[in-house]
């Protein structure tokens, strides 16, 4: 069933093990998506280039309409842990983490890209998915992404 359009969202929930997210106003959940990940899908980001998804408490920080990808919201990552973590590994930890649609001028493989984990950290959704989470879902929403 379509979101509403009018639906406040406070709180979008990844979780990676179920590769599932939600979208929650004041504690319920309104909807869940089916989502791809990261290709390497268990632990958090430590580095670029590890193809993981990152873990914690984030925010949604950015939306761009004009992307490689159709539509996509920025996620905070890295924060400043995530910064000091990949120091320590002597590496960059990344970033351009992103909820994304299919690479443009791929639409038509549309659920079938929710049979495996292809991105290189980010999370994807149909593209029609996405439309949905686009219009309803503000800057500055907080995600929680989950093992």
């Amino acid at each position: 069933m379509p979101l509403d359009k009018n639906q406040q969202i406070d709180k979008v929930v990844v979780i990676k093990h179920l590769r599932k997210l939600y979208l929650y106003n004041e504690g319920k959940v309104i909807k869940e998506y089916d989502i791809s990940l990261g290709r390497v899908s268990k632990g958090h980001k430590e580095y670029e280039g590890d193809r993981k998804t990152p873990e914690g408490l984030y925010c949604l920080n950015d939306k761009n309409h004009n992307s490689g990808y159709h539509k996509n919201f920025g996620i905070s990552y890295p924060d400043k842990k995530d910064r000091a973590h990949a120091d320590s590994l002597g590496k960059s930890p990344g970033g351009d983490i992103k909820i994304h649609g299919l690479r443009n001028g791929f639409g038509w493989i549309g659920r079938l890209h929710l049979l495996f984990n292809w991105t290189y950290g980010c999370i994807a959704l149909t593209n029609e998915d996405l439309d949905e989470l686009y219009v309803t879902v503000k800057i500055g929403t907080p995600i929680e992404i989950m093992p």
